[in-house]
C-alpha cells in the first residue's frame, strides 16, 4: 500500500509538469494523454473496472480516440477519485436535471486556481486586468459550485476594486456597468443566462465597452432558447456584436471559451472528440454532430476523459459548438453505474 502510494506522488509530480508544459507545447498533448490513461488505470478503482467491463486492454490503447470515456452521469453516483487519494473540497452541479447532484472530489484547489488562471489566458489575456463583475444568483444560492469558486478567485486577483458578485440587485449592477465604462475599465460580465436575460429585459443600455460572457443554462428559471436566439436578443438590447461563452462544468478542472457564434476554443488541457450517439466507440468526422467527449488532463486525480451529456461538432483547430443537451443521458454508459 505505501510503495503504490509513493509511486503515485511520484508519477503525479511528474504528470503535474507535463500538463503545465502543455501551454507552449500543445503538440505533447496526445502522447500526455495516452500517459494518463494509463495512469488512470493503474490507480483509479472505479475508472480501472469501467475499463475492464468494456473489454478494453489498456496496452491495446495506441490512439486517443480509442481510449474510453467515462459517462458523466457516474459523477452522480460514485467518487469519482484516484486510490489513496484525499480531497480539500467538494463541487456540486446544481440539479436542475433531477435525481442525484454530480460531486467533484478536488484534491488540490492550489492546481485549479494555477489551471484555471493559465486556461483563460490565450482567450483574454491575464484576468487580473480585467473588472469582474458575476451575475451568477443560482450558483451563488447553491454554495459550492465551481464556476462561484473560479469567477471569485478572478476577482480577488483583479486590480480593480469595482469587481464582485451580485445576486438579485440589479439596478446595483447597471450602475456599477456605467461607472466602469465612463472610466475604460476593461470589463468582463459573467453571467448565467436567465440571469443576463433578466437584465436585458429590466435595463436596455449601451455595453458596447464591456465583455459580456454567458455560462449557458435557464437552470429552470425561463424556458430553454436556443444559443442563438439568446445572443440576438442580448447583442440587440444591450448593443453589443457578440456574446462572448464560457463552457465548463462540475466534472471538468479545464474550460473552453467563444467570443462569438458559439465556437469554442478549449484551455491548452483540454481537447474533445465527437463520438456516434448510439456508438460510443465511434469517431464522427469533423463537421457532423455527435456526443461531446472531453480530455481534460488537469483531471489528474479524477478522470480526465468524460463523455457529457452534450451534443456538439467539431470544427477546425480543436474549435467546436455545442448544439444542445443529449436526450435520456442518464441511460447512457456502463452498468457499473447503477450497481449501488
Amino acid at each position: 500500500m505505501d510503495l503504490i502510494k509513493a509511486t503515485t506522488i511520484s508519477d503525479k509530480s511528474n504528470i503535474i509538469q507535463r500538463v503545465s508544459q502543455l501551454r507552449s507545447h500543445p503538440e505533447r498533448f496526445d502522447k500526455l494523454a495516452l500517459d494518463i490513461f494509463q495512469y488512470q488505470y493503474k490507480y483509479n478503482a472505479l475508472y480501472r473496472k469501467f475499463v475492464g467491463d468494456l473489454g478494453v486492454i489498456p496496452n491495446d490503447i495506441k490512439a486517443i480516440e480509442q481510449i474510453p470515456f467515462l459517462p458523466i452521469s457516474a459523477f452522480r453516483t460514485h467518487q469519482v477519485l484516484n486510490d489513496n487519494v484525499s480531497y480539500q473540497q467538494i463541487f456540486e452541479s446544481s440539479g436542475t436535471t433531477g435525481g442525484n447532484t454530480s460531486k467533484f472530489y478536488l484534491d488540490d484547489i492550489s492546481w485549479y486556481t494555477e489551471n484555471v488562471t493559465e486556461g483563460i489566458i490565450p482567450s483574454y489575456g491575464d484576468p487580473s486586468s480585467y473588472c469582474w463583475l458575476a451575475l451568477l444568483p443560482s450558483y451563488l444560492e447553491r454554495g459550492n459550485s465551481s464556476l462561484v469558486f473560479m469567477v471569485d478567485h478572478f476577482i480577488k486577483k483583479s486590480n480593480y476594486d469595482q469587481s464582485g458578485f451580485f445576486l438579485n440587485n440589479l439596478d446595483e449592477l447597471a450602475l456599477k456597468l456605467q461607472e466602469i465604462q465612463d472610466l475604460n475599465i476593461p470589463c468582463i460580465l459573467i453571467g448565467v443566462s436567465f440571469a443576463l436575460l433578466d437584465f436585458a429585459e429590466s435595463h436596455a443600455m449601451d455595453l458596447s465597452k464591456v465583455v459580456v460572457m454567458e455560462t449557458g443554462g435557464m437552470k429552470g428559471r425561463r424556458k430553454e432558447m436556443p444559443r442563438l436566439e439568446l445572443h440576438e436578443f442580448l447583442n440587440d438590447k444591450l448593443n453589443l456584436k457578440s456574446i462572448h461563452s464560457e463552457y465548463g462544468m462540475t466534472e471538468l478542472l479545464s474550460q473552453a471559451y467563444s467570443k462569438g457564434e458559439g465556437i469554442f476554443d478549449p484551455s491548452p488541457t483540454m481537447k474533445v472528440i465527437i463520438k456516434d450517439i448510439t456508438d460510443p466507440f465511434a469517431e464522427r468526422p469533423m463537421g457532423k454532430s455527435g456526443v461531446l467527449n472531453v480530455i481534460d488532463l488537469a483531471n489528474i486525480e479524477q478522470c480526465s476523459f468524460i463523455e457529457t451529456a452534450d451534443i456538439g461538432v467539431k470544427l477546425g483547430h480543436n474549435q467546436f459548438k455545442v448544439l444542445g443537451r443529449l436526450d435520456h443521458a442518464m441511460m447512457r454508459g456502463c452498468n457499473l453505474l447503477y450497481q449501488e
